[in-house]
């Protein structure tokens, strides 16, 4: 009888290893995981003995009933009284109730006295729907809309971020964790990716977007405010000290385009003729504000301006010019060069611990930290967006939250998990039967009592 239950108890045990690898095959978890349930510490060596000095105990007070029954009942044969009765009938119902809480004990771990009874070794066979039990309570007690929204309510995380925010030292420290995360982000991004998407995006954006109409009411603007005066003033000086500078160049120039067969005397003073002329409007151009071709100017100008915003003809021009110029691989290497130029502003900046850009972070995290302490509608627009994105992380991601559950479970072993679980938990459980032979021979006392007071 006992090799048989030997042998149906290692079928058992063979069958649950083999679902529990299937199980961990499937969910594949960490190694930590593993050898955390099949390993002892010496935390669990040290309360697995507990357990063992438990269970001594609850076995000594097992036979110390059972002998104050036998002795009970001899006693009560030979004569010596009444209340040897009342001890036999405490001793019996205390060993009836040992066992039993003995029974319901081992049965959680494994079968009582090695026999297969149905119902039995509950953990090491009931391992993997236990997991699934356990996710499953966790995703509809813990990951449930409500229970989230409830529990951050009331932890009041607007009002506690922002008083912590608004301490100095806290929004430096801040500060210096988000400049090294972007110094880090910007060290790992690859020059030419990055190079390569921004030219990519700039591109795209351009040719998808006209931009004629856009110049045109920005140039319509400009000239309506006089903001070109300055340009055509900076254009009239330069152009008037070129021509005196460059008098002879002119004249030459002059003379080069006449017929061959006009007198050189006569290309010469034709020349000078046209450089005084020249001169003489730079200067007037230069010296008076209300000067003609100032207004011609500024009518063509605006008259552009115009037909850049309504004028098919002349926003298709600029269209082919725009793609003309970005199509130019001097422009593309120019727009991809900018982000390293970015970059390097942007770490630098983020290395200095007095550059603009952190003490102007710092500022706003010392702003807003201060707003969310004191101001009440900050903090439940903080509270909702937490609470708004705590929601959508457990009911988007709640299967998968829970199968982290299952699977780690499945992946253990069956064993080593049941000698883990009785190790912490064994030496509260060892109490039960205690607790059984004291309640279990209080109630037979009780009974036989009641009895013989009727029967009286």
């Amino acid at each position: 009888m006992c090799g048989i239950t030997k042998r149906v108890e290692r079928m058992e045990r063979t069958k649950v290893e083999e679902k529990g690898s299937v199980a961990g095959q499937h969910a594949r978890p960490g190694p930590a995981v593993n050898r955390a349930m099949t390993t002892f510490s010496p935390a669990d060596e040290e309360k697995q003995r507990g357990v063992r000095r438990m269970k001594l105990t609850a076995t000594g007070l097992l036979l110390f009933v059972a002998v104050v029954y036998v002795l009970a009942k001899w006693a009560q044969n030979s004569g010596a009284g009444p209340w040897a009765g009342y001890v036999a009938a405490a001793s019996e119902a205390g060993m009836v109730g040992a066992l039993a809480d003995w029974f319901a004990v081992t049965a959680l771990f494994r079968h009582p006295l090695g026999i297969p009874i149905p119902h039995t070794a509950i953990i090491p066979t009931k391992k993997d729907q236990l997991g699934v039990s356990l996710g499953e309570f966790v995703g509809e007690n813990f990951l449930s809309e409500d229970v989230v929204r409830q529990r951050l309510r009331a932890v009041g995380i607007g009002s506690r971020l922002g008083a912590w925010l608004a301490v100095p030292e806290h929004a430096d420290r801040v500060t210096a964790e988000l400049s090294t995360a972007l110094r880090g982000a910007l060290t790992v991004l690859r020059d030419s990716d990055v190079q390569a998407v921004v030219g990519e995006a700039i591109t795209r954006r351009a040719n998808a977007q006209e931009i004629g109409p856009g110049i045109g009411k920005m140039l319509e603007k400009v000239v309506a405010d006089g903001g070109h005066k300055r340009v055509v003033d900076l254009i009239v000086n330069r152009a008037h000290d070129w021509l005196v500078l460059h008098r002879e160049e002119v004249m030459d120039a002059v003379e080069g385009g006449a017929p061959g067969w006009t007198p050189k005397f006569v290309d010469r003073k034709v020349g000078e003729r046209v450089y005084r002329e020249l001169l003489r409007f730079a200067t007037e151009m230069r010296d008076m504000p209300a000067h003609p071709a100032r207004g011609a100017l500024d009518r063509f100008l605006t008259d552009f301006a115009g037909d850049l915003q309504s004028d098919t003809d002349t926003r298709a021009r600029v269209e082919r010019l725009k793609g003309e110029v970005l199509g130019r691989g001097e422009v593309q290497d120019l727009i991809a060069s900018a982000w390293t130029a970015v970059r390097s502003m942007i770490v630098a900046a983020a290395e200095d611990e007095r550059s603009e850009l952190r003490l102007r972070v710092r500022a706003s995290l010392l702003s807003l930290g201060s707003r969310m302490a004191a101001e009440r509608k900050v903090q439940d627009k903080v509270d909702r967006w937490v609470e708004d994105a705590a929601v959508y992380v457990v009911t988007t991601y709640r299967k998968e939250i829970t199968s982290l559950i299952t699977d780690t479970v499945a992946s253990w072993d069956a064993e080593h998990t049941t000698r883990k679980i009785e190790a912490n938990i064994g030496r509260d459980l060892q109490f039960i039967r205690i607790n059984g032979t004291v309640v279990g021979s209080l109630a037979g006392l009780l009974i036989y009592t009641v009895s013989h007071a009727l029967g009286a």
